[in-house]
């Protein structure tokens, strides 16, 4: 399994924005192979975004789906600050375990 990580500056309510992504991002995101889970956290004067995925591959390609998603409804409110792609090797929510061995 692998997640996608991002890192985004904001103005205005996080709280809106998510309702926007949750409304919006969220079933992009859905339609897309590979797709696992998707959470936004608000730290501070940050969005932070993580996405898991069954392949880096799909992990990768939601870079994209979102940069799509982001310009074409919310790019005057969010901004892109870093994006990254790994493999998950432990997530409580997704059934991931340190104890299960090796991955693929």
């Amino acid at each position: 399994m692998h997640g996608r990580m991002a890192r985004y500056s904001f103005t205005g309510d996080a709280h809106e924005i998510a309702r926007e992504a949750e409304d919006g991002m969220l079933p992009v995101f859905q339609a897309q192979p590979g797709f696992k889970s998707y959470s936004l956290v608000v730290s501070d004067d940050e969005l932070l975004s993580f996405s898991a995925w069954e392949t880096p591959e799909s992990a990768e390609a939601a870079n994209a789906a979102a940069a799509d998603w982001i310009a074409a409804n919310i790019a005057g409110q969010i901004e892109l600050k870093e994006a990254r792609v790994g493999e998950i090797v432990l997530g409580t929510a997704l059934g991931v375990s340190t104890h299960a061995g090796a991955s693929a």
